[in-house]
């Protein structure tokens, strides 16, 4: 069942994305070469709790850290270790915050150092995708006409979409109703109302669409291991238009 959020409830749901968003800032600057995926956990899980927070993430189903750190191929769901980055990687960073009971949720895929242009493409038009998309959170809309704006536009640019993961409604849970896929016709599911929470969310692959679970039962990846991209945002559906609750500042 889908549930409308009060306005009193969205306020929270600010502070929550405000938390996320910041600590996406703080991880932007620290990736480079050379630094773990661990310490970048380190970093966010310190920041979020001196906002009075909790990581979203940690412990949720069992799994063992704040952020989720996925490299090239892999897709979602990767667990930060003492893996170094390396110059030209590229890595999808999630990010979940809980703030007196109400949950943020956003993930952005950055470079390491310069990368290959066919990659830089690959996140450009992910990242696109999500904004692309965001303009049918609006009152009156389907919430399939989101999915079909993120497959269009994906495959318009030579991608494909993941199909076996999804966005999600989001709250005072984590994951609540409606799941949003990334592809199907326009005009289908439920008719968007003003008070519904959205966590949206692309993944898009440079080849093949489908994908498997590594053994740690957590991380994964591309089955033709072509590199992936990853980026989410928590979005209020609005009468005219929608409001980014996670969005980054510039600065």
């Amino acid at each position: 069942m889908i549930t409308l959020k009060s306005e009193q409830e969205i306020d929270l749901m600010r502070e929550a994305g405000g938390i996320v968003a910041s600590t996406h800032q703080m991880l932007s600057k620290a990736v480079m070469p050379e630094i773990t995926t661990a310490q970048l956990d380190v970093i966010a899980e310190k920041h979020i709790r001196a906002q009075g927070a909790e990581p979203a993430f940690k412990g949720y189903h069992g799994f063992p850290a704040s952020i989720c750190v996925s490299i090239n191929e892999e897709v979602v769901h990767g667990i930060p270790s003492l893996r170094k980055l390396k110059e030209g990687d590229i890595i999808s960073i999630d990010v979940g915050a809980c703030y007196k009971g109400y949950y943020g949720d956003a993930a952005v895929t950055l470079p390491v150092g310069k990368i290959k242009p066919e990659n830089a493409k690959l996140l450009e038009v992910t990242r696109e995708s999500l904004y692309q998309c965001m303009v049918y959170a609006r009152e009156g809309n389907r919430l399939s006409d989101i999915s079909h704006a993120i497959q269009t536009y994906v495959e318009s640019h030579g991608f494909n979409v993941v199909r076996n993961y999804v966005g999600h409604g989001i709250g005072s849970e984590m994951h609540e109703e409606p799941q949003i896929p990334n592809f199907g016709k326009p005009g289908r599911g439920p008719k968007l109302e003003k008070g519904m929470v959205l966590a949206i969310e692309p993944m898009v692959n440079v080849g093949t669409w489908e994908v498997e679970t590594l053994e740690d039962n957590w991380t994964v990846v591309t089955m033709d291991r072509s590199i992936s991209a990853h980026f989410e945002h928590t979005v209020a559906v609005g009468k005219d238009h929608p409001e980014i609750l996670t969005e980054m500042n510039s600065g």
